[in-house]
């Protein structure tokens, strides 16, 4: 068994093969300031160091800012439809530096598709999903820390409120609970991390 896990994400994405249409999706969840970009990141290289194409979404991207937590993952739901279907996926992107919706992203049938962020296992989906990781740092202050660090203290309070709205999803969907492979805050498989 690979010890890397984005080696074991993609190995067991491949082995369960394309749920939505042509396309094995994997979708990358957990809370806010866990590490999820970066594991999407590392799932893209090893996906094409296997010699798959693949695509990466970033949920940051579909949120209508601060307070689009819900409707991003209703955005995920649309473009995995679509490519269910047969026909490619597409999503608007959103700009927090300019807080509107600045272009239409084209999503092609690949391969692998990488859908990363909070809120991006929906119930409304999962069944077009190969793979559901859940990356989590258990420290709420150390998530809280990167958040700001890497957005600045003047968005604290946006933080602190994400954070509850995620929490209210997170229970709702039980990602956690329904996830294949299981990552720590510092990219390792954590005890009972695959199933």
């Amino acid at each position: 068994m690979p010890e890397q896990p984005a080696e074991l994400i993609v190995e067991h994405a491949m082995r369960q093969g394309p749920r939505c249409g042509e396309v094995t999706v994997v979708v990358i969840d957990g809370p806010a300031g866990s590490g999820k970009t970066t594991a999407a990141g590392q799932v893209q290289l090893a996906a094409r160091a296997h010699g798959l194409s693949c695509a990466v979404i970033q949920m940051d991207d579909l949120y209508e800012g601060w307070g689009g937590l819900v409707q991003g993952g209703d955005a995920v739901t649309e473009v995995l439809r679509a490519l269910e279907a047969g026909e490619p996926g597409r999503y608007r992107r959103y700009s927090w530096v300019t807080e509107s919706y600045v272009e239409v992203v084209e999503v092609p049938a690949v391969d692998l598709l990488v859908v990363e962020g909070v809120g991006s296992a929906r119930t409304e989906h999962l069944d077009l999903v190969s793979t559901l990781v859940w990356v989590e740092e258990a420290d709420p202050q150390e998530r809280l820390r990167r958040g700001i660090e890497r957005d600045g203290a003047q968005l604290e309070g946006h933080w602190v409120r994400w954070m509850a709205q995620e929490a209210a999803l997170f229970a709702e969907v039980g990602a956690r609970d329904r996830a294949d492979i299981l990552i720590d805050g510092l990219g390792r498989r954590t005890a009972g991390g695959e199933r």
